[in-house]
Order: structure tokens, then C-alpha cells, then sequence
């Protein structure tokens, strides 16, 4: 099964999409334990990113990613910007040239972005972040490869993101709570799950993006 590059143009827009759609929600998961700014910063670097990626002149899959990357670094304030960007930037790096890439290529970009993600955060699985749900989900990909269930790999997806709630957070503004950050979900990880939610329902659907 190959995953196409407008497959992968398809899905960003879908995720800005429902990013903007559930920013509130994403806000008021903030507003528990970080800055409280997340879906605010998210959904407008997503909406900047939308715009970016359709003036591109190229059907590389690693420079669409570095774009992305790089627009989130610059449009996205707080912590998450960063994140998400060096995310897509690292780990793209490894697809440059492609017109199109496999599942397992795929899980080798997220593998990629955790260690990005590692590297700048200091942080690692277990630690109420963004990496509760990219580590298991790049695990995951490269064992089932094209034998995927998109639908299995969304419920997947939120069961990792739904752990973070009985996590104590060790890291960012939330590590300042302490035991109180328990019982809340990671903010990051809600939207990682939006994020790859959007990507999954756009390859179960096995249309290209026009």
C-alpha cells in the first residue's frame, strides 16, 4: 500500500480542520494544567500551514513535511510549535525525494520525530507528553505495516492519548502541579490523537486529494 503525497496534503488540511473545530476543547484541556493557549496556538499555525502547503511548487513528501514543520515553528507560540515542528522536519528528512512511501516508511518517519521530540523535550514515554502517543503509534504502524485497520489504528490512537490521564506530568508548566496534574489528559496528546485521527480516516478512505 503506498501512501501518496496528496494523501498527505489531504490529511493536514483535514487535521487544521478538526484541530480548529476542537479548539476549545483543547484550550480548556490547557487551562487545567499548562498555559491554557494550546488550541488557540495549534489551530492558527495548522490555518497557516493549510495556506503554505497549497502554494507549493513540488510533490516531495519530505519538503511538503518540512514545510509543515517549519511554519509551525514560526506561527505556533508555546512549547507545541517546537514540538510539532522539529517533529516534521527530523523525521521528514528521512523521506526527501519521495513521491510516495509505504506504511512501515511512514512508522520510520515517527520514529524519527521521537527522537526530535526527545531531544528537545528531555522527556521520554511515562511523562504526560506528546510522546504517549507518537512512541506507541510508531510501534504500532511498523508492526501491523500493510496489514493496518485504519479504524483499529484510530481506537488505537485515543486508548494512548485517554493513559495520559492517570499519568503524573513531569514536564512543561504541568510538572508544577505535581500530583494534581493526575486525572487530567495531556493537552498534547488529545491533539497528536486529532492529528493522526485525520491522517488515518484519510487512507481509510483510499482516495487521492485533488
Amino acid at each position: 500500500m503506498s501512501i501518496t503525497f496528496n494523501q498527505l496534503t489531504k490529511w493536514i488540511v483535514r487535521a487544521a480542520e478538526q484541530i480548529m473545530k476542537q479548539k476549545n476543547y483543547l484550550t480548556e484541556l490547557d487551562q487545567a494544567i499548562g498555559d491554557g493557549d494550546h488550541g488557540i496556538n495549534l489551530s492558527r499555525g495548522f490555518q497557516e500551514v493549510v495556506h503554505n502547503i497549497q502554494t507549493l511548487e513540488t510533490d516531495d513528501i519530505g519538503q511538503l513535511f518540512h514545510t509543515i514543520g517549519n511554519t509551525l515553528i514560526q506561527k505556533v507560540g508555546g512549547a507545541s510549535g517546537p514540538i510539532y515542528g522539529i517533529a516534521f522536519i527530523k523525521g521528514g528528512a528521512i523521506l526527501k525525494g519521495k513521491k510516495e512511501i509505504t506504511v512501515s516508511e511512514f512508522s520510520q518517519f515517527l520514529h524519527k520525530s521521537v527522537e526530535a521530540i526527545k531531544g528537545i523535550g528531555k522527556s521520554e514515554v511515562g511523562n504526560k507528553t506528546v510522546l504517549d502517543v507518537w512512541t506507541p503509534l510508531a510501534d504500532y504502524l511498523q508492526e501491523k505495516g500493510e496489514n493496518i485497520d485504519w479504524q483499529e489504528a484510530i481506537s488505537y490512537c485515543w486508548e494512548q492519548a485517554e493513559k495520559t490521564k492517570s499519568m503524573k506530568a513531569v514536564k512543561g508548566r504541568a510538572a508544577y502541579l505535581g500530583e494534581r496534574s493526575i486525572g487530567h489528559l495531556d493537552p498534547g496528546a488529545v491533539s497528536s490523537s486529532f492529528l493522526f485521527e485525520a491522517l488515518f480516516e484519510t487512507l481509510g478512505e483510499g482516495n487521492e486529494a485533488k
